[in-house]
């Protein structure tokens, strides 16, 4: 691969829009639907590079294991709850969240 690769300069943008955020602070787009959860045994970068590049077979693997997804109202509840924090990505339209697991 060289520096011109576009997957590798996607991966490189998206991993440089990454950060850790409140659940709190996530609030709006989980309340118009654009909130999408992914699951902290996946890469988040990897998950949104994907998504950027609209590879719909990863994709429904990933939702058919529950790896990715809509957040339910009981999850966002407990992470409200909890204050939880997140590392998010956004992939326009979609907010992509992960919980960091606590030790």
């Amino acid at each position: 691969m060289t520096t011109s690769d576009p997957d590798l300069l996607l991966r490189a943008k998206l991993e440089g829009e990454t950060a850790k955020i409140a659940w709190r602070e996530l609030q709006r787009f989980f309340a118009n639907g654009t909130a999408i959860y992914v699951a902290p045994t996946l890469d988040l970068v990897e998950v949104a590079a994907e998504i950027s590049n609209n590879n719909k077979a990863q994709i429904s693997i990933w939702q058919d294991n529950g790896e990715l997804g809509q957040i339910s109202d009981g999850l966002a509840l407990e992470w409200y709850e909890a204050n939880a924090l997140m590392w998010s990505v956004v992939v326009r339209p979609w907010v992509l969240v992960q919980p960091i697991l606590q030790d």
